[in-house]
């Protein structure tokens, strides 16, 4: 468990919570660097032998200092756009490491890939693979591909971050596949380089992941039949981690389940992101307010749903401690715990049992992956810092957004 209590005060390995925020402030994202590795080396480990590349989804938290984290443990890279890939870089990644995957890659995103070198990119419809087949033509490169296929199957997770049915915008319909890879396999200036998949994400069910891999690797083996032979098969990301009462496999288990359906002369690529960021993270909140009506005690706190969307976009659930522990049961009161934005929605935990009051911290766990990175600035609030915990000492990461970073960019508008 990332955070214990000593002598009643939150901790993160080393470092009490109070100490941060006395000298960062709230609202603020903290992760912990050793749950960061130790997620990250799960994965590592759970293929023993077998061939295979660790990508982390950047998508679920692209701080500078965690893709370094990452990246010195040897991980490769899953990213999303050409922000992302730069990103990757400046944090001293290699972009022979990364593969980019995305339904929506623009001209100018596919010639930065491609100028880069970025070792695969999972393309998702013929129209893209004609746009890269041109890209790269007119810079004299070839591009490696893997179609990423939609295998139509039901990942059982929430709809907003389903992603492998048909009627989902993703991948290509498993039965267009094969014409894609011929059409892959007489250009000049590409390559069929691996097969990839992805169902979903917060998965708690190794069953439908599995299902979909083995209509993959029937697909890569067809193909080879044909003499297109793939290098790799790409699994994807998605695994679940326990909010509240989910209970998803190991990773260790997740991952055997899954090798085994896979033949050994496939290098197996993995994509995950929420299972090892996730976890790592906190958010810590200042309660300003205690607000009683007739049917509810609002707790107001200076945290919001600008700073974690996940409850207001997914009516996700996120465990919620007191930084002080407090021995007085007699004190605690059923309340939700509200955000000061001007939005019914803006609440980050609903019917809780805390006892609470102003002035106290709060933290708002398993908040490492898609927090700060869905941040944004509704209502002109300032994003949070962020700060690293590095056994028994602390740094900041990404300083708090200042007021002139806010409107900085609009000055020009205001001298007219």
């Amino acid at each position: 468990m990332l955070c214990i209590y000593r002598q009643q005060t939150l901790h993160i390995d080393g470092v009490a919570l109070e100490r941060i925020v006395d000298a960062v402030g709230t609202p603020c994202f903290v992760y912990s660097r050793a749950a960061l590795e130790a997620n990250w080396q799960s994965y590592e480990r759970a293929f023993g032998a077998r061939r295979h590349r660790v990508c982390y989804a950047v998508k679920a938290n692209d701080n500078l200092s965690v893709i370094r984290t990452l990246a010195r443990l040897g991980s490769g890279f899953d990213i999303v756009s050409g922000g992302e890939l730069e990103r990757v870089l400046a944090a001293g990644a290699d972009a022979e490491d990364v593969v980019f995957s995305g339904v929506g890659k623009t001209a100018v995103e596919i010639e930065q890939a491609l100028s880069a070198g970025v070792g695969c990119l999972n393309v998702e419809s013929t129209v893209e693979v004609e746009r890269i087949s041109a890209i790269a033509e007119r810079l004299g490169r070839v591009a490696r591909l893997a179609v990423r296929v939609n295998p139509d199957v039901d990942a059982r997770t929430h709809p907003y971050i389903s992603t492998g049915l048909r009627d989902n915008k993703f991948g290509v319909p498993i039965g267009d596949a094969t014409e894609l890879y011929r059409r892959i396999a007489e250009d000049p200036h590409l390559q069929a380089h691996g097969i990839a998949c992805h169902i979903g994400s917060q998965l708690t069910d190794a069953t439908p992941v599995v299902e979909a891999v083995s209509h993959v690797v029937r697909l890569a083996e067809t193909l080879a039949g044909e003499g297109i032979v793939l290098e790799h098969v790409d699994i994807g990301g998605g695994l679940g981690i326990r909010y509240e009462d989910e209970q998803p496999p190991a990773v260790a288990d997740y991952i055997a389940a899954v090798l085994a359906v896979i033949p050994e002369r496939y290098t197996v690529v993995v994509e995950p992101g929420r299972s090892i960021a996730g976890p790592a993270g906190v958010l810590l909140t200042r309660v300003e307010y205690l607000k009683r009506t007739a049917t509810r005690n609002f707790v107001i706190v200076d945290a919001a749903m600008n700073d974690l969307l996940r409850p207001a976009l997914y009516d996700a659930w996120h465990d919620v401690l007191p930084v002080r522990e407090s021995d007085e049961a007699e004190a605690r009161i059923d309340c939700d715990i509200v955000g000061p934005v001007c939005e019914s929605g803006d609440w980050l935990a609903r019917g809780r049992t805390l006892a609470v009051s102003p002035n106290d911290v709060l933290c708002i766990r398993d908040t490492g992956a898609y927090g700060f990175v869905m941040a944004s600035n509704y209502n002109a609030r300032l994003k949070p810092a962020v700060v690293l915990v590095e056994g028994d000492q602390f740094r900041v990461i990404r300083s708090r957004e200042t007021i002139e970073a806010l409107y900085g960019d609009e000055r020009e508008l205001l001298e007219d």
